[in-house]
């Protein structure tokens, strides 16, 4: 009876130990799911960003950045030239002095001898201003647009959600340590994958930041042309105006001319062809009227026996 005793005894002290251990499993769930509730609640921007923020619309570029606004800056040339090769090599060495590189290049030529070039140039922030002012005064310049790009909220929004995720990864790490059932073991690592896998994409949006704040953006268009477009200053008096309308028409004639002499040229097989197709059917239109010709003659024949 006492043995029976010492049995009931010991079964009701393994299911209180057990019934520990898993109150102890449930509050460390608990506390992981308190402390991931936490982390998701938005980080807010280091003091510096909120000066960059009240003071971006003044100052210049380097005092922007100074107080930690993230800007990138952006700009669109279209230029065109007479001299191409040396326009072309102009704008590769001006790229290696300012410490840029080629992001993409490409030439192409449309058959009539003149080309096109077309560059992404990424040069670093604090020479983007030399290099647009430089760039400009290569060649004829058509057209320039410039942009920036103020990316400090979203920057340091991305850098918030990093390190919260990071955070979470050491308490999932650390809960995986304590963890003794494979059911808590399997829950956590998978939680601790997930985590990964949102810091890798993370670190991957702020590395892709900082390449476009650190390096500028300039888009070049290059034009090979026969001679430059209009770089006459605007006319202010009606007598300039005037002058400057038949000096412009007259130009505008001889450009028409050579256009048509220079298509002519292109186009004289064409010509030729249409020449060959004009004669034969005039040659036909008189074969067409040959039948009265033999009675004309008939006529001349008589008139000589006669005689």
């Amino acid at each position: 009876m006492k043995r029976r005793w010492n049995w009931l005894l010991a079964a009701v002290l393994a299911v209180a130990l057990l019934a520990g251990c898993g109150s102890g499993m449930k509050q460390e769930s608990a506390a992981a799911d308190m402390a991931e509730t936490e982390m998701s609640m938005p980080m807010e921007a280091p003091a510096a960003t909120e000066e960059g923020f009240n003071s971006g619309t003044g100052g210049t570029r380097a005092q922007r950045q100074e107080t930690g606004e993230k800007l990138i800056y952006t700009a669109e040339l279209r230029m065109e030239t007479t001299e191409f090769d040396r326009a072309a090599a102009a704008i590769e060495d001006l790229t290696a002095e300012c410490g840029g590189y080629f992001e993409s290049s490409s030439v192409s030529s449309w058959g009539r001898g003149y080309r096109d070039a077309s560059y992404t140039v990424r040069v670093p922030a604090e020479r983007y201003d030399d290099f647009l002012t430089r760039a400009g005064e290569l060649c004829h310049v058509l057209n320039k647009q410039a942009y920036t790009d103020n990316v400090t909220e979203a920057y340091y929004d991305v850098d918030g959600r990093l390190k919260t995720q990071q955070t979470k990864l050491e308490r999932l790490q650390a809960l995986l340590a304590r963890a003794e059932s494979m059911e808590d073991i399997i829950t956590i690592e998978s939680a601790i994958s997930d985590t990964e896998a949102q810091i890798e994409s993370l670190s991957g949006q702020l590395r892709r930041y900082d390449a476009l704040v650190a390096y500028s953006t300039v888009n070049i268009s290059l034009q090979e042309v026969y001679k430059l477009s209009n770089v006459e200053e605007a006319p202010t008096t009606f007598a300039s105006r005037l002058g400057g309308a038949f000096s412009d028409g007259w130009r505008n004639f001889l450009d028409s001319m050579e256009d048509l002499a220079v298509g002519f040229a292109y186009s004289w097989m064409w010509w030729l062809a249409l020449a060959v197709v004009v004669i034969l059917a005039v040659r036909a239109v008189r074969r067409k009227k040959l039948p009265g010709l033999p009675l004309r003659k008939k006529k001349k024949d008589d008139k000589q026996v006669g005689t």
